[in-house]
């Protein structure tokens, strides 16, 4: 196998373009979109998003130390887009993508993406100046699971949302189900081998 070596980049893919939600303590909101966040821990369950000092809605996370993580799915590809291309210094994203903000049942300031499937409500423990980005360390205050997508079992079927992932410039569909945690170790009760796609 022949590769090419490059200079260090950001090439940890796929990740998900999440739109971010906030809130100044003057009433004023934005949206932006956030490429760079992920889970730090589990207990207590904790999350983290880098942010460019630049970005309109840094000095609203400065003053108010909390933020949304909204889950995007192939609806919200658009809104996705503009968001991380548009400044709230400039237009009302919520008007131009069509959102609506809903108020966050513990935070003060940053509502929610009525139309995301999952609202993740966020509060500052901590931050990391790490260049270009500061990174706030969060914990997870409260989670808003859209309905929809819960069978009778009471089991959070999230893969049936049509959730997108960002790759490299592009957004894509997340895909086929190739195994669930654990299935590698698990005794297979037919002769398909782990992994093996359905014909």
């Amino acid at each position: 196998m022949s590769k090419e070596l490059w200079k260090p980049g950001n090439m940890v893919y796929p990740v998900p373009p999440a739109l971010v939600s906030t809130g100044a303590k003057d009433g004023r909101t934005n949206i932006f979109t956030v490429a760079w966040t992920g889970n730090v821990c589990t207990d207590p369950p904790m999350v983290y998003i880098s942010v460019r000092p630049e970005r309109y809605s840094y000095g609203f996370i400065e003053e108010t130390g909390e933020f949304v993580i909204n889950l995007t799915t192939e609806e919200l590809v658009r809104a996705a887009d503009l968001c991380g291309v548009r400044s709230g210094r400039d237009i009302d994203k919520w008007k131009e993508c069509g959102l609506t903000p809903e108020k966050a049942s513990e935070l003060e300031f940053a509502p929610l993406i009525a139309e995301s499937p999952v609202n993740i409500e966020c509060r500052v423990k901590q931050h990391l100046d790490l260049g270009s980005h500061r990174m706030y360390i969060a914990e997870v205050i409260k989670v808003h699971a859209d309905s929809r997508y819960i069978d009778e079992k009471g089991r959070f079927c999230l893969e049936e949302a049509g959730l997108i992932a960002y790759v490299h410039g592009d957004y894509v569909r997340t895909g086929e189900k190739l195994g669930s945690f654990g299935y590698s170790v698990r005794k297979q009760k037919t002769g398909k081998k782990p992994g093996q796609r359905r014909k």
